[in-house]
C-alpha cells in the first residue's frame, strides 16, 4: 500500500470547504483533520482556482494532511493535490483515473446501495447526505441505513457526510462509520481546532 492510500485508510476526519485562510486550515488540522477537500462551487477561472488550490496544498502538506481537489481531475497535478473527488454526475471514475494516474486518489460521492456497489476504481467513497444539509440542497437525506450498508458492503474506506456535527457524529459512528466528513461543523465553528477535536473524541471516530 502506498503512502497516500495508507494515510487515507488511517484518516478519521475529512474537511470539505471553500476558500479559507491558512490560519483556519492550520487550526482544523491541529484539531485532527486528516484530509482537506477544496470545493469552490462559485464560478471562477482556472488561474484563481489553482492559486487557492496550491496554497491549500502547501498548508496541508506542511501539516501532514492529504489535499483533495473537488471535480477537477485535470488540475490535480498542477495543484499538487493528492487526488480528486467527483460526484455521480461529474467526470466518471475511469476518466478521472486516466487524467490523474494511478498514484493519486479518487473519491466518489454515493447516495444509494447501488452506487456503493458500483464504486469500482474509487479509492474511497462519501456516503450521504446522512442528514439534510444546505450544502446539498434538494438531495434527500439517506439516514443511518446507508451507513450500515456501506459498513457491510463497501470495499474501500468510506466517509459518512451530510449534516455531521458534534451531536450527530456519535450516531453515525454507531451505524458503522469509522470515518466522517464535515463542512459547517468546522467552517462555522468559532474555534475550529477545538471543534475538530470534539468531533473525533466525542464520536469515537477511528476507534477500534
Amino acid at each position: 500500500m502506498d503512502d497516500r492510500r495508507r494515510r487515507l485508510a488511517q484518516a478519521r476526519l475529512y474537511l470539505v470547504c471553500d476558500d479559507r485562510s491558512d490560519e483556519f486550515l492550520q487550526a482544523a488540522i491541529r484539531g485532527g483533520v486528516d484530509i482537506v477537500q477544496l470545493r469552490i462551487k462559485d464560478p471562477t477561472g482556472d488561474a484563481r482556482l489553482l492559486e487557492v488550490a496550491r496554497r491549500f496544498a502547501r498548508t496541508c502538506h506542511a501539516r501532514g494532511a492529504l489535499f483533495i481537489l473537488n471535480d477537477r481531475p485535470d488540475l490535480v497535478a498542477d495543484a499538487d493535490a493528492d487526488g480528486v473527488h467527483v460526484g455521480q454526475d461529474d467526470v466518471p471514475v475511469p476518466m478521472a483515473r486516466t487524467a490523474i494516474g494511478p498514484e493519486h486518489l479518487i473519491g466518489l460521492s454515493t447516495h444509494t446501495p447501488e452506487q456503493i456497489d458500483g464504486a469500482a476504481g474509487a479509492d474511497y467513497i462519501g456516503v450521504g447526505p446522512v442528514h439534510a444539509t444546505p450544502t446539498k440542497p434538494g438531495r434527500p437525506a439517506v439516514g443511518p441505513d446507508l451507513i450500515a450498508y456501506a459498513a457491510a458492503h463497501a470495499t474501500v474506506p468510506f466517509f459518512a457526510i451530510g449534516g455531521i456535527d458534534a451531536e450527530t457524529a456519535p450516531a453515525a459512528r454507531a451505524a458503522g462509520a469509522a470515518q466522517i466528513a464535515v463542512v459547517r461543523a468546522l467552517t462555522e465553528a468559532a474555534d475550529p481546532e477545538a471543534a475538530a477535536r470534539q468531533l473525533i473524541e466525542g464520536a469515537g471516530v477511528g476507534a477500534t
